[in-house]
């Protein structure tokens, strides 16, 4: 995945809400676990993981949703209050400073195929693979899939978190 061709946009179904992700998003999420299959009626959701500060609103707001999730600290799913369509969420592990775009509500969605398949071990059996892209029952180390400048990224966001907590 190429930092070019960014920045690109998305929205929802009924157009209220346009957002833009100014920059390639840290890492791709395709996530096969049953909270996923559940929450989303699919066979996985795929979430290109971005810092929040590189998501930009273009038109409306959406509306925050708190919903459950496996780790018991939920999750925070941006909707739009007109269709209800998933844009992005904020999980309790990153916080509100890494956004989790539904790459399905992209304008251009086959331009961030999955950098990693997780939680396989729930993965419906229909489900083929592809070839070449890691797959893990479960979670991952980032430190050995992530690329350098996604982990300088997330240490430099983790910097400013940790900066502005103290200040």
């Amino acid at each position: 995945m190429s930092g070019e061709g960014f920045p690109i946009e998305g929205g929802c179904d009924c157009r209220a809400i346009r957002y833009r992700m100014e920059a390639r998003p840290l890492f791709v999420h395709c996530c096969h676990c049953r909270w996923c299959q559940r929450e989303t009626g699919a066979s996985f959701a795929l979430n290109a993981m971005i810092e929040s500060d590189r998501l930009t609103l273009l038109a409306a707001v959406p509306t925050k949703v708190h919903t459950p999730s496996a780790s018991g600290a939920g999750q925070q799913i941006w909707r739009c209050p007109h269709c209800w369509v998933a844009l992005w969420s904020h999980y309790a592990g990153a916080g509100p400073a890494v956004g989790f775009v539904r790459v399905g509500t992209l304008d251009e969605p086959e331009r961030l195929p999955p950098d990693i398949h997780i939680f396989t071990a729930s993965k419906q059996p229909w489900v083929v693979l592809p070839p070449g892209t890691p797959a893990v029952p479960e979670y991952y180390d980032r430190e050995h899939l992530w690329p350098a400048d996604s982990l300088a990224r997330r240490e430099a966001l983790l910097a400013r978190t940790r900066s502005k907590s103290n200040g």
